[in-house]
């Protein structure tokens, strides 16, 4: 696992992977399955993994915080970025921090709290965690005005942030002007699309933003890094050749709940067994189960016959 301090090249260099994760019957941690799937994502050539919304990890105890972070250590690459995340609320945050003090983890994200907040406690929250934990943060926005964007361009200049995941979804993401304050205020290349590869596309090429995670790299890894290099290229006829086959997962991760979606399709995909999500969210219903393989096993031909192609040239 990469310790070096986080800069934002470390932004823009891969597509930053959000994986779930996987346990067992009785929601212990499922060492092998996770192995499986890190390994499959970085040998797709995504070198960063960010446990955070996929993972659940806004309903992981906090007593068992050193546990998990300890597993997701054990199964990355050295060469590989992984950033656990911490919150949503303030009590999560605050006991939290002695305990990622630790470790050797670079970074931390906060994830979005949903509960009663205003900006400026949002603020002190973000700012009480570093201070305890001598951990930066990357700040998770998925409302409008979550942050003031001075307050937020401080924490930067301070070092106590290092990257901003942004993920306030509008009718047209290319206009956006809470999104373009913050991008005057931090700098676009400090802030990632944070709602996966199809919003990324009006995201990066109105906004310039650094990058973007998703969730579908966790079965397509080759092809979102096809995405993300398309994008930054500028080349929009290829951009859209390589969202075609992520697409149709998407829209079903849209219309039913991203985080359940992507769990049970990466086992259905059979990258990975995922086991059961940990509660309070629970497995597909029967009725989503089919559409959700098809899609799934359709995502991951497509990304073995880019990596035929790969290995054939």
């Amino acid at each position: 696992m990469k310790i070096s301090p986080v800069t934002p090249a470390d932004l823009a260099r891969c597509v930053l992977s959000v994986p779930p994760l996987a346990l067992g019957a009785d929601l212990s941690l499922a060492a092998e399955e996770n192995r499986k799937l890190v390994r499959h994502i970085e040998e797709g050539g995504v070198s960063t993994l960010l446990y955070g919304g996929n993972a659940n990890l806004q309903a992981w105890p906090v007593g068992r915080l050193v546990e998990l972070l300890e597993h997701i250590e054990a199964i990355a690459a050295p060469d590989s970025w992984v950033i656990p995340s911490v919150g949503p609320d303030y009590g999560r945050l605050i006991d939290s921090a002695p305990l990622a003090r630790e470790t050797a983890f670079p970074c931390f994200m906060a994830l979005p709290m949903t509960a009663h907040h205003t900006p400026s406690g949002v603020e002190r929250a973000l700012r009480d965690f570093v201070q305890a934990s001598g951990k930066p943060l990357i700040a998770y926005i998925r409302a409008e005005n979550y942050l003031a964007p001075d307050a937020l361009a401080r924490m930067v200049e301070s070092g106590e942030v290092v990257g901003v995941k942004y993920a306030v979804m509008r009718p047209d993401l290319t206009q956006d002007p809470y999104l373009a304050v913050l991008c005057d205020a931090v700098g676009r290349e400090r802030i990632v699309s944070g709602a996966g590869e199809v919003p990324a596309v009006p995201h990066l090429t109105a906004f310039g933003l650094g990058g973007f995670t998703a969730g579908c790299v966790c079965i397509a890894p080759r092809l979102s890094m096809k995405v993300h290099g398309a994008l930054k290229a500028g080349d929009m006829a290829a951009v859209e050749k390589w969202l075609e086959p992520i697409r149709p997962l998407e829209a079903l991760r849209e219309s039913i709940s991203p985080i359940r979606v992507l769990h049970d399709a990466v086992t259905f995909s059979g990258v990975a067994d995922m086991g059961p999500i940990s509660p309070a969210l629970a497995n597909l219903e029967e009725a989503h189960r089919a559409p959700v393989a098809e899609a799934a096993r359709a995502l991951l031909a497509a990304e073995r016959a880019l990596a035929g192609q790969a290995c054939a040239a």
